[in-house]
């Protein structure tokens, strides 16, 4: 029995905890992207004398961005590569930290 679970532990380990770090990057990318794209439409339709002054600061960080429609497809780019550098840069350190951690957990398990 506990050989069925030890290898059943190390299949789980090896095959399905492994990140794919370009997927990863890429959803994030597309996420973060499209987060920025749909509150900058969100407020450039809400429209008001004052248009997002919060979301305006991003301008100092993204070069060309502002809250206008023109903008929202300039965050949408921003968005998405930062959203993919650090998506990739989370999914690499944690295909990195894992064999060390899953390493430990089965030292302190096969340990009296």
């Amino acid at each position: 029995m506990a050989a069925k679970q030890n290898a059943l532990h190390e299949l789980v380990v090896s095959r399905v905890v492994h990140l794919n770090a370009m997927a990863y990057g890429v959803v994030t990318g597309i996420f973060v992207g499209f987060a920025i794209f749909i509150a900058t439409i969100w407020l450039v339709i809400k429209g008001g004398e004052i248009v997002g002054p919060h979301l305006k600061l991003l301008g100092q960080y993204f070069l060309g961005y502002e809250v206008t429609f023109l903008g929202s497809f300039v965050g949408l780019g921003y968005g998405f590569l930062f959203g993919f550098i650090g998506g990739y840069l989370a999914a690499s350190i944690y295909n990195r930290v894992l064999p060390i951690v899953s390493q430990q957990a089965s030292d302190t398990k096969d340990s009296p």
